[in-house]
């Protein structure tokens, strides 16, 4: 799943600055209703991935059943603060 293309898919654009307060609510809706559907692991990885840089936090106890995958989501995370301390 190509970040871009998520973008693209959800808000109407692949760019962050041009996407209304409005758009921007309705599709973070829609990709956590697409999250709770998804069966993928790494489709599912991906959306949380996304949600996550956009700022919307889901309960990773909730959001993966295997221990695993909440690990990854756990060291994305970290990355993510390391990469922003920057």
């Amino acid at each position: 799943m190509d970040f871009n293309d998520q973008l693209q898919r959800y808000f109407g654009t692949a760019d962050l600055a041009a996407i209304q307060p409005e758009a921007m609510d309705a599709g973070i809706e829609h990709m956590r209703v697409d999250f709770g559907l998804e069966k993928d692991r790494g489709r599912r990885f991906a959306l949380w991935a996304v949600l996550y840089m956009l700022g919307t936090h889901l309960d990773l106890d909730k959001a993966f059943e295997d221990e695993a995958d909440r690990n990854s989501a756990r060291d994305f995370m970290d990355m993510m603060d390391r990469v922003q301390g920057d």
